[in-house]
């Protein structure tokens, strides 16, 4: 084992026996070799701890840490904690890696001290691993990257970046209370400093599921969340975030009518749309993507069998 590895890599896990063989061999297949893995099963009940276990008894980089069901964030608090790794990366149990994703942020990293997390380019995976049409530039709709991650989550998902160990003592770890927006929170954090630019490759180097069972949208539980991260932004930075809030809110609705759209819920897209051109109906010209869901929603009838065709079934819920 190599006594100080340059990265560590936290996979949370929590029932995805199906899928976390992938991801481990997507670690074994890379081109930059001098990592650890830390697999936190976070209490699962299915066989994904089985599954770990010989990775484990074959390769000294490869920990598996169980605890108690916690939640995302606490599994990769977890693991953080435990880590020995100058960088960590992040790799959700059932995504993958390209094999020069490793590689390619390190040296990223190594070589500007100024950027602080790196991140690439990403395409979705259906559930069978098969590629969908749905692909994340990560290209940021802002140059200063507060104000980006204020409308959109240009890092794209959880399994995609790489960052400096450092930065965790300086911002805090992932926060707990969250139970969905952890992530965006995290990189607002690390983006109020000023102090750590973000790097984008923007080639596909990572692989992120999109699973029937993991598409159970819990769209009001998202609405708070993403208001709480939000107003956090604003509290850490009231000068600069103020005049964007109109234009954060706009962004957040839209995400919201996606959502509903995906689940299946046109009635309520309309909503969240409607609520967003309120906001700031700037978005739908400025951001080609904004002005794909506007047409999605106003299509839905068209638009429903075509994501369904190509993500699996969808479960939405509304409380």
């Amino acid at each position: 084992m190599v006594s100080i590895p340059q990265v560590s890599v936290i996979v949370p896990a929590y029932n995805v026996s199906s899928y976390i063989e992938d991801a481990l061999r997507s670690l074994q297949r890379q081109s930059f070799q001098e990592f650890e893995v830390l697999v936190v099963d976070d209490g699962s009940i299915d066989r994904t701890a089985d599954v770990v276990k010989p990775y484990v008894e074959k390769d000294s980089r490869f920990r598996l840490l169980q605890k108690q069901n916690g939640g995302l964030s606490s599994a990769r608090n977890y693991g953080i904690r435990y880590a020995y790794g100058e960088y960590i990366a992040l790799l959700d149990g059932d995504d993958t890696y390209h094999p020069d994703k490793l590689a390619n942020h390190v040296a990223r990293l190594k070589r500007d001290p100024n950027v602080g997390v790196v991140y690439s380019a990403s395409k979705a995976i259906r559930d069978d691993g098969r590629p969908t049409f749905m692909h994340l530039s990560g290209k940021p709709v802002h140059s200063n990257p507060l104000l980006a991650l204020l409308c959109k989550n240009f890092v794209g998902h959880g399994s995609n970046a790489v960052f400096r160990r450092s930065i965790v003592d300086e911002v805090g770890e992932f926060d707990e209370s969250l139970r969905s927006s952890e992530d965006v929170d995290f990189w607002l954090r690390i983006s109020a400093t000023q102090k750590w630019k973000f790097y984008r490759e923007s080639r596909v180097l990572c692989y992120y599921r999109v699973r029937p069972s993991g598409l159970s949208f819990n769209v009001a539980q998202m609405q708070h969340y993403n208001e709480q991260v939000i107003r956090n932004a604003f509290l850490r930075s009231p000068e600069l975030v103020e005049p964007m809030l109109p234009t954060a809110y706009a962004y957040m609705h839209r995400y919201l009518a996606r959502l509903s759209l995906q689940g299946g819920h046109s009635e309520k897209a309309r909503y969240f749309l409607d609520q967003a051109l309120a906001f700031d109906k700037s978005i739908f010209y400025r951001d080609l993507r904004s002005l794909l869901t506007l047409f999605a929603v106003c299509l839905a009838p068209i638009a429903q069998p075509a994501i369904r065709r190509s993500l699996g079934s969808v479960k939405y819920m509304q409380k």
